[in-house]
């Protein structure tokens, strides 16, 4: 890649970074607001999820990657299908630590969400942003 290829790569990086500490605070806010209405965490946390990746769909298709020219519907249902394994990754690392370490729920949201960082770029990028 050449090297302003690569700087266009570190941008959309970059770029996605911020919007997903968006969609880090969106998952916060949301999970609290579950765990404050009786939801347990697990359920409260796939209710924080679909919240957060609606979010940071909506702000990646209009910050971080041109339009894909897909239908919106079919474009949003491809970004949350293609960041499901970052999703997955996320959620486990989540699950993990506030089964086994009793760890705060929102700390718990900041590993998995690192953790699903690298794969939910690729996926958006390879996949739905092409």
């Amino acid at each position: 890649m050449s090297g302003a290829g690569c700087r266009t790569e570190f941008h959309r990086l970059l770029r996605f970074s911020v919007v997903g500490t968006g969609g880090f605070l969106v998952d916060v806010a949301v999970l609290q607001l579950c765990l404050s209405l009786g939801l347990d965490p697990y359920s409260g946390r796939a209710v924080s999820f679909l919240a957060a990746v609606t979010f940071t769909w909506a702000l990646n298709r209009a910050y971080t990657f041109d339009p894909s020219g897909r239908p919106i519907a079919v474009e949003w249902v491809s970004f949350v299908a293609a960041c499901s394994a970052g999703g997955a990754v996320n959620y486990a690392v989540y699950a993990v630590l506030v089964a086994s370490l009793a760890a705060p729920p929102g700390l718990a949201v900041a590993a998995g969400s690192l953790a699903g960082l690298a794969v939910n770029f690729l996926a958006a990028r390879r996949i739905v942003f092409r």
